[in-house]
């Protein structure tokens, strides 16, 4: 009998683990089933470029289904809970998934209520978070709008999916706002709870290095800072006004019954997909 593998969540975690046990093992000697309440899946790396109309919020986003390779079930449900002495999972419709095997990856969650002030009149307005595909696309938005002043990148605390993310960006809009003519008009600040722009030494060095050449370097600040409804964007010993600032937000595992119960989840970006070629081109980030 074939061994019963039930995956939760089909982001990168689950996604990769349901193809890669589909190439180790031969359908007659495991089951596979993936299952995941929401069925579009993002393509995350790619939400980098939206604010810069680089790409479009289309190109990145398809039914999770179209992800797993052949011979793996995808079940589009919410879960409702896991019984372990039971060993399975059970779906808010009431179907019962039985498993040898649990494998729980239902990712991250982004969590800027934690943060004071950040979700209060601005949000979305003047202060966005591009680690979602609503809040890219309104960055892109305000973008296309905006004519001069201070953008503040603030990393409100870490760790943070992706870290080096928020260096990216700053350099993609070092980039957009000279094609615009317009980067005399703006300043660029880089705020982060880190003593430099990145989380090891070396890289660090570097790469402070790279964002002082492109007028944008780093401004250390404690582990924690907060930004107000007035699109400030104050630590606890400084306050750095501006424009609007683009936030990264606190993470968290999602609150599954089997997180509850014990059982760890990942926090992880998505597989790649194939873009359709973008109507400008970027330079190299690096």
């Amino acid at each position: 009998m074939a061994h019963r593998i039930v995956i939760l969540g089909g982001g990168t975690g689950g996604t990769l683990t349901a193809n890669r046990l589909r190439k180790a093992y031969p359908a007659g000697e495991a089951q596979i089933t993936v299952v995941d309440e929401n069925d579009q899946h993002v393509y995350q790396p790619g939400l980098l470029f939206v604010p810069f109309g680089l790409t479009h919020p289309e190109d990145i986003v398809r039914p999770r289904g179209r992800q797993l390779h052949r011979g793996i079930d995808y079940v589009h449900g919410a879960i409702d809970r896991v019984d372990l002495e039971a060993d399975a999972v059970h779906l808010v419709d009431g179907t019962e998934l039985a498993y040898d095997l649990l494998v729980v990856a239902t990712g991250a969650r982004l969590l800027p209520d934690e943060t004071e002030g950040l979700t209060g009149p601005g949000w979305m307005r003047d202060v966005f978070t591009f680690y979602d595909l609503p809040g890219a696309a309104a960055l892109e938005g305000r973008l296309a709008g905006f004519d001069g002043g201070r953008v503040v990148v603030n990393v409100v605390d870490m760790p943070i999916k992706c870290p080096v993310a928020p260096l990216e960006f700053c350099f993609l809009a070092d980039w957009y706002f000279h094609e615009r003519g317009m980067r005399d008009d703006v300043e660029l600040v880089y705020a982060t709870p880190l003593d430099g722009a990145f989380t090891k030494p070396t890289a660090s060095a570097q790469l402070s290095g790279m964002l002082a050449d492109k007028g944008s370097a780093p401004s250390s600040t404690p582990a924690r800072s907060t930004a107000r409804a007035t699109g400030s964007s104050p630590t606890t010993s400084a306050r750095c006004p501006s424009t609007w600032p683009w936030s990264c937000p606190c993470t968290a595992g999602r609150p599954t019954s089997a997180a509850r119960r014990g059982w760890a989840t990942s926090s992880t970006s998505c597989p790649p997909t194939r873009r359709r070629s973008s109507r400008r081109r970027s330079p190299t980030c690096s």
